[in-house]
């Protein structure tokens, strides 16, 4: 068993049959605030992870304790998170509650005035993973935004960021490079939990039109920024179909890249975005290369996969498997710029990269424009830098959590 996989069983295995270190602000909410929801008509945007302590559905466990619930509203994967990564979603009925369910990831994906028509106040309760390339927080601001305008109260119960709230990284988003990866002016990486991120949105008047949400976060009991997910006790509730495990979470902003690029990142494997390769690619040579770069907090071994699905379907694939062994000296950003390098270099006649891609995923045309310019990837970052200081600076006025 690997070293996250291991820290992971340890701490559920620590915790089983106890209550977990942290209380999410859904079982808060449930415990000691359903006040809020008193008399009025709620709307909930939540997926499968929308969950209590005990697995229970949040909108099975308000229909259950009296609360109307008038409105689901599904992100990318779903309301119940059956749907794949890019799938297209029509609105519905919640065949386990009977509420419709209206999707923000097909014809729209921010609640429009019809939708709102029978809400009184919008919760959103949704796992994310801390990284900006990830839609949930482009559907939370965007439903943030869908509040403000209909003047209904917006709640969001707050969940951990699985990879701490200690570590940012990446460039922030340039404003010409706005899209539903990167809906935000925040870093790949950038350490603030849901909850946070949506008093920054409010704070730093994120929405458009000077629109002002009436904002309330109900946060977690137990969190403290140095955890990462196995420090929390709760069960790891897979995000979406692609991030089964947190070792996956864990190296994602480093190799979610190669979504641009036609290496398979995984997808169709037992390890989607730990496994990275091609028919071209010689897994043995690439461990050895990467192992010469001495990046920190990471490691690679030589594999060879099939994918099930997605790029290079039923075609054998040499490549590498990733792990992060430490995340406190781990550089997603580095690192994903030394495994592109070296695909680059050692592959010119094979390996290719959409470039519009990989600029809207790194939020900036800098690091791509850099590589292939020659520059070394381990000078690229530091282009950033003080742009990241300022978020960093700005970001820490909005932290609820120690």
């Amino acid at each position: 068993m690997r070293a996250p996989q291991l820290l992971l069983a340890l701490s559920l295995a620590a915790h089983a049959g106890a209550a977990p270190p942290v209380r999410t602000g859904a079982d808060v909410l449930v415990r000691d605030r359903l006040a809020l929801l008193q008399g009025k008509r709620v709307g909930v945007v939540t997926n499968h992870t929308g969950r209590l302590a005990d697995g229970t559905h949040l909108a099975d466990a308000l229909i259950a304790r009296g609360v109307r619930v008038t409105a689901l509203f599904g992100p990318e994967h779903g309301i119940r998170g059956e749907a794949a990564a890019g799938e297209k979603l029509g609105d519905s009925r919640d065949p386990a509650t009977g509420v419709p369910v209206y999707s923000l990831y097909g014809a729209t994906r921010k609640p429009t005035p019809a939708m709102l028509r029978d809400v009184d106040i919008l919760l959103y309760d949704i796992q994310d993973v801390g990284v900006r390339f990830y839609t949930y927080i482009s559907t939370m601001a965007l439903a943030m935004e869908a509040a403000a305008e209909a003047r209904i109260p917006f709640v969001v119960l707050d969940r951990p960021n699985p990879l701490g709230g200690l570590a940012v990284d990446g460039p922030v988003r340039a404003d010409s490079l706005t899209s539903f990866v990167g809906h935000l002016p925040i870093p790949v990486v950038y350490g603030l939990t849901c909850g946070e991120l949506a008093r920054m949105i409010e704070g730093e008047q994120w929405l458009p039109a000077g629109l002002r949400p009436d904002l309330t976060v109900v946060p977690m009991e137990g969190w403290e920024r140095r955890m990462l997910w196995p420090d929390t006790g709760l069960r790891w509730v897979r995000p979406s179909p692609n991030l089964p495990t947190f070792a996956a979470a864990q190296i994602y902003p480093a190799t979610c890249f190669i979504e641009a690029t036609d290496c398979s990142e995984g997808r169709g494997t037992d390890a989607p975005f730990q496994n990275i390769g091609a028919p071209y690619v010689d897994g043995n040579l690439l461990a050895t290369r990467l192992a010469g770069r001495a990046l920190p907090g990471v490691r690679w071994e030589p594999v060879r996969f099939v994918p099930k699905g997605s790029k290079h379907k039923g075609t054998p694939c040499g490549g590498i498997r990733g792990e992060v062994t430490d995340q406190g000296s781990f550089q997603p950003l580095l690192t994903a710029l030394v495994l592109l390098d070296e695909l680059r270099t050692a592959y010119p006649g094979s390996f290719t990269v959409r470039v519009p891609t990989m600029n809207r995923l790194m939020g900036s045309a800098v690091p791509w424009r850099e590589l292939v310019a020659g520059r070394a990837p381990a000078e690229i970052p530091p282009l950033w830098q003080e742009e990241l200081a300022r978020f960093t600076a700005q970001a820490a006025r909005y932290r609820v959590y120690r």
